[in-house]
């Protein structure tokens, strides 16, 4: 079973997206062999958490088991989440311009959900050291943290500042992410704490995924890599497509 941890639909206005569609990430997933994808709307994220999750949701019910939902969480709307029918909730700290550990983000880790976040190496709002933070505040609450950092000279330190909070994995997506870092982040942290991702629609599923599949890894590393580790941290969240 393959598991995508972090993809999108909708369209941004700083990226060309050339396909910003449920139905075409599904061709290309089914292309590829993806099982499932955690998706939040780029609306959300962006000016409307509120109407963006309701159309994160309608993707997901036009799809059946396919998109699992990271309902996004603006603290400045302080929209309202759920808690069933959901794989978790994704945050943006960069685009709110709200630290990781600030206070305004408590109502997210209250509910115990897991989270996907921004992470971007010296970020003064997503740095890996706010996930340091927020992980020992919180060691029941899976926190994944977007793009282990996002920049090369960043990947190695966002692995040493998480070993110690198993809650943690380091979630691969971004454009600078190589299969050999890949296989670094695995041999720094254990394949049990990283997680695939591809940023689809922002960026191309295919390539996101060759980096994984191609990766210098073991076997059974790369199965846990490819879905097994975020398998077992949604649990019963998981509905994949027998």
């Amino acid at each position: 079973m393959i598991l995508d941890a972090h993809g999108h639909v909708g369209t941004w206005p700083d990226f060309l997206i050339p396909d910003p569609t449920a139905d075409g990430l599904i061709a290309t997933m089914d292309r590829i062999g993806v099982s499932a994808m955690g998706i939040s709307h780029l609306l959300a994220v962006g000016p409307d958490a509120a109407a963006g999750n309701r159309l994160a949701f309608e993707a997901a019910r036009s799809h059946p088991g396919r998109f699992g939902v990271w309902q996004v969480y603006n603290p400045h709307q302080r929209n309202p989440l759920v808690t069933e029918g959901v794989w978790g909730v994704k945050l943006h700290p960069d685009v709110h311009e709200c630290p990781l550990d600030d206070p305004r983000y408590d109502p997210v880790w209250e509910l115990g959900l897991p989270v996907l976040a921004h992470g971007q190496t010296d970020s003064p709002w997503s740095d890996p050291s706010r996930f340091a933070v927020v992980a020992a505040r919180h060691p029941d609450v899976p926190l994944l943290m977007g793009h282990s950092g996002l920049w090369p000279y960043g990947f190695a330190r966002a692995a040493r500042l998480v070993a110690n909070h198993a809650n943690v994995l380091l979630e691969t997506c971004g454009s600078k992410t190589t299969g050999r870092w890949i296989a670094r982040l695995a041999a720094m942290a254990g394949a049990d704490r990283v997680v695939f991702g591809s940023d689809a629609c922002f960026l191309d599923l295919r390539v996101g995924f060759g980096r994984v599949a191609l990766a210098p890894l073991a076997e059974p590393d790369r199965a846990l890599i490819q879905g097994g580790n975020l398998a077992r941290i949604l649990g019963h969240r998981l509905t994949p497509r027998i």
